[in-house]
């Protein structure tokens, strides 16, 4: 059995993530009690009783997600999870999987998603830009999606997920050519996401710029076990790689996919996700149906997730 940790991101909160291990576990306690003393603000009241709508604003969901994906990862490894032998984070979730293997302390990550949630909410007027999902576009047609959507703006592949789905970003106006076009090409589905921003694109470029200056002064180490990243799909075992990617990945594609097949391709059988919902679950489901998926956001899943590594073990 070789374990990787995944850690989801910016999509996955939803009101009450979190309450169920903050109410059974110091440890988780305690992560939510050092993130609302650092942010100045109740975070823990914000994951716990929303609204959702300041929830899912961009400067909140990300330190919320963060928060709420290192508490199951520290009960996980209290209640005797198996150590992973990579972790990968999709999008924000990079910064949990970075703090999973200790390349950056919770504090300092915190501090950092804070800041970069509000340089990308800041980077374009709210309603001027968003992401789109295309599930079920047949292969070759991307191109002529894509052409179709420039001519009303920017449009952008932000996100290979799976099998069968791309997540475009961009301009509303260009989006939304974009979705036309991709229904005539036969695309199955066309789904304009509930986000505030144009994520892993171009419009994201100032946003980037002022976020590698607060990358500049922070002190990354040397990962404690690898850690597959978003913009090159492969391991990154210096610090000083990582910072670059991390430079890179706000205007890069996430390769998510990608990132899942490497992992299978060095031997990973189980992968288990660490934090609010099961949106990474589902996808590598769509990526490889023969490996082992389990994930822990709660009681009852971490018990699912313990028992059945504990068994696989055995």
């Amino acid at each position: 059995m070789v374990v990787a940790g995944v850690f989801p991101g910016q999509g996955s909160q939803y009101v009450g993530m979190g309450l169920d291990l903050y109410e059974r576990y110091e440890v988780a306690r305690e992560v939510f009690v050092e993130a609302d003393a650092i942010l100045g603000f109740p975070l823990s009241r914000l994951c716990f009783e929303g609204p959702a709508g300041l929830l899912s604003q961009t400067m909140n969901t990300q330190p919320a997600i963060l928060t709420v994906s290192v508490a199951c990862w520290r009960v996980y490894l209290e209640q005797g999870g198996k150590l992973p032998e990579a972790v990968a984070g999709h999008s924000l979730g990079e910064f949990s999987a970075l703090v999973a293997a200790e390349v950056l302390d919770f504090p300092t990550a915190l501090r950092l998603v804070r800041r970069r949630g509000e340089l990308m909410q800041e980077a374009i007027p709210l309603g001027e830009g968003g992401m789109l999902a295309l599930l079920g576009l047949p292969q070759g047609k991307l191109e002529r999606v894509l052409a179709a959507g420039r001519g009303s703006g920017v449009v952008e592949v932000a996100n290979f997920n799976c099998p069968g789905q791309i997540v475009l970003s961009g301009h509303i106006a260009a989006l939304e050519v974009a979705a036309q076009s991709a229904k005539e090409e036969g695309a199955k589905k066309t789904v304009l996401l509930p986000v505030s921003g144009p994520f892993h694109s171009s419009l994201m470029r100032r946003a980037a710029e002022l976020f590698s200056q607060e990358l500049e002064g922070v002190a990354l180490k040397k990962p404690a076990f690898p850690v597959v990243l978003n913009v090159t799909a492969d391991y990154a075992y210096r610090a000083s790689d990582i910072k670059k990617a991390l430079m890179k990945q706000m205007t890069s594609p996430v390769r998510w996919e990608e990132s899942v097949r490497r992992l299978i391709q060095d031997g990973v059988t189980v992968f288990v996700e660490l934090g609010p919902g099961k949106v990474l679950t589902g996808l590598i489901r769509r990526i490889c149906s023969t490996v082992a998926t389990f994930n822990v956001e709660d009681e009852a899943s971490l018990r699912r997730t313990i028992s059945a590594l504990t068994e696989e073990k055995e």
